[in-house]
Formats: structure tokens, C-alpha cells, sequence
């Protein structure tokens, strides 16, 4: 049965993708509303052989819709979700909105899929960092419960947008070129260079992006109790996130066993060869689905082979963001 689906924010790089992945997975719509600021309205967005304007969204878009994929900020969605809620619509928000609001579940479907039928209008989407490091690591904490997860991000342009990749292309060519790099998005050069990621700095010295992946995946795992800490960096890179994940169980295990896990594991593809050198890149995850998992190696600094450390890289634009959204979609 075919649903009346919205897209709010459109004409982003998680709005695009949105649109490509309804496109690939057949997603049955019976109509589709395309959504955006006021300065993207009545552009035309051929979609699927027909021609779409994009609307500017208001607090009445969102009559006769029953699922509104939100990917337009937090302001944006504090600012109309109850709209899009009171017409009726279920919303999948892709901001930081509402994912640590009690009253909303935060659902990675390999993980928590149950979490959907508890909503009550909203259902938040994990931040992208968060979906690509744990969703290799949720069925390994299933079978041998992980007590402490380090973590260090290796983050791509685009977790920044359209423009951010943009910044990226230009830069490259400005200093190819002997220019100095035009800066607009991000607080540093971006090309040929890596800096701490450009959230907000909180007062223990932690920036938003790492407070995220410790209170999200507590959430997730509903597991107040695991030690996680994160160290996130952005990288000169325009697509797929990658990650270095460093886990310490209850129990002993091995890197035989984590693979054997993982090779069944929903979302996950294994590319861990050690003879070629062989690893997960971003180039292998960029418009993939499934993280990509590597370098599955015994952490020897704790005892009785307890610790893991292991390479993923994914798609943050795809499962990161827009095709985590859709898979929530259409379990609704």
C-alpha cells in the first residue's frame, strides 16, 4: 500500500539522497511533496519521469501526508514537526532534534526496530557517526557485551553538506593552483589538511559530535551503563565516514569469532584482508549501504583477549543518514 510521503529539506545533499533511494528501493508512495526553504521554492525537480516544484515549507505543507522524512536542521524540524505531527504525518527527523527526548525513540532498524511502534508522532535518526560505528558493533555486544568502546572519527566533508563538499572541491583546486583556499563553511582549511570537528566545544572539552556518540548509543543499546568515549576529526574527504573502533568485552574473544559474527550481520560487509593489506577506504563504502568492517584485530594491551580494535567505513549521507530514515519508513 502506497503512502503520501513529504521530503523537507529537499534540495540538501540527505534530501537528494532521500530521493534516490525511494528511487532505488521502489518505496510505494501514492504522492510525494517536495519541501524547502523559501529561497528553493519553485525551483523543478524531475523525479521518477515527472516534474516536482519544491513548496516552501509552512506549518500547513503537511496536510494528507503520512510520512514526512525531515532532513532541513533542528531549527527547522523544533519549528514544524508538531505541524507535520497534528496533520496527522508521522515524522522521521534526521536532526539532532529529538533524539535524546525520552519521549522519542532514536531507532537504527538492524538494532532497535522494535523502538518504532513506541512513537507518538516523531521518530529521531541517529547522528551519522553514531549509525556508522555501531551498527557493526551492536551484534558482537549481543552475543559478548561490550563494556568500554573507544572511538576516533575520521569524518567526510559532506557530514557538513552540499556546500561543505563543494568547499572541498574548490579549495583543492585554489591551492593546486597557488591560491590561498576561500573559506566559507568550515572554520579551517579543509583541503590537504585535518582538524577537530566544527561542532561546538563543551565546557568538559568535548565538542557535540562526541557527546552525541556517547549519549546516542547508550540510548540505542538502552545500556546506561557502557563506558564509551569519542575523539571526532574532520578529514579531507568528500563522501563516507570512517572510524576507528577500539572494544574491550566481558568475555574473552577472538578476531576469528568477530568475523564470523560479522559476516552475517545485517548492514555489514567484511573487507578485512591482512595478506593484500586490504582495508575499508571511503572510496569502497561511498553510495553503499552497509558499513564496511577491517583491520579485526586482538587489542594485546588487555588481558585474557578481551579487546578488539577494528576499521569501519560508510556511507554517512546513505546509511548515516537518508537510507537509515527510509528502512525506518517502511517498517512504519
Amino acid at each position: 500500500m502506497g503512502r503520501s510521503v513529504a521530503v523537507a529539506g529537499v534540495t540538501g545533499a540527505v534530501g537528494q539522497e532521500f530521493l534516490s533511494i525511494i528511487a532505488e528501493r521502489k518505496f510505494p508512495f501514492t504522492s510525494l511533496k517536495m519541501l524547502a526553504s523559501s529561497r528553493s521554492a519553485g525551483k523543478k525537480i524531475p523525479f521518477l519521469g515527472k516534474d516536482y516544484v519544491v513548496e516552501q515549507m509552512t506549518a500547513d505543507s503537511f496536510k494528507g501526508v503520512d510520512i514526512a522524512l525531515f532532513s532541513a536542521g533542528a531549527s527547522r524540524s523544533r519549528e514544524f514537526a508538531s505541524a507535520a505531527v497534528k496533520a496527522g504525518a508521522v515524522v522521521v527527523d534526521n536532526s539532532s532534534a529529538f533524539r535524546m527526548d525520552p519521549e522519542v525513540p532514536l531507532v537504527v532498524p538492524e538494532i532497535n526496530p522494535q523502538m518504532i511502534k513506541k512513537h507518538k508522532g516523531v521518530i529521531a535518526n541517529p547522528n551519522c557517526s553514531t549509525i556508522i560505528g555501531i551498527v557493526p558493533v551492536w551484534p558482537l555486544h549481543k552475543i559478548n557485551p561490550v563494556k568500554r568502546m573507544v572511538v576516533s572519527t575520521y569524518q567526510a566533508a559532506s557530514g557538513a553538506g552540499l556546500s561543505a563538499m563543494l568547499e572541498l572541491e574548490n579549495q583543492a583546486r585554489e591551492i593546486l593552483a597557488g591560491k590561498p583556499p576561500t573559506r566559507n563553511v568550515f572554520p579551517h582549511q579543509i583541503a590537504f589538511n585535518c582538524f577537530s570537528h566544527n561542532s561546538l566545544l563543551g565546557p568538559n572539552g568535548y565538542n557535540e559530535e562526541e557527546t552525541k556518540m556517547v549519549k546516542e548509543t547508550r540510548k540505542i543499546f538502552d545500556c546506561a551503563e557502557i563506558a564509551i568515549t569519542a575523539t571526532c576529526i574532520r578529514i579531507p574527504v568528500m563522501r563516507a565516514h570512517c572510524e576507528s573502533i577500539n572494544l574491550e568485552f566481558t568475555r574473552p574473544i577472538t578476531p576469528d569469532e568477530v568475523r564470523a559474527i560479522l559476516q552475517t550481520a545485517p548492514g555489514v560487509s567484511l573487507l578485512d584482508d591482512r595478506e593484500h593489506n586490504r582495508f575499508p577506504m571511503p572510496i569502497d563504502a561511498t553510495g553503499k549501504d552497509d558499513i564496511f568492517v577491517g583491520r579485526i584485530r586482538q587489542d594485546e594491551s588487555l588481558p585474557n583477549n578481551r579487546g578488539i580494535n577494528m576499521w569501519v567505513s560508510g556511507d554517512q549521507i546513505r546509511k548515516g543518514a537518508a537510507l537509515n530514515a527510509i528502512q525506518i519508513a517502511e517498517l512504519l
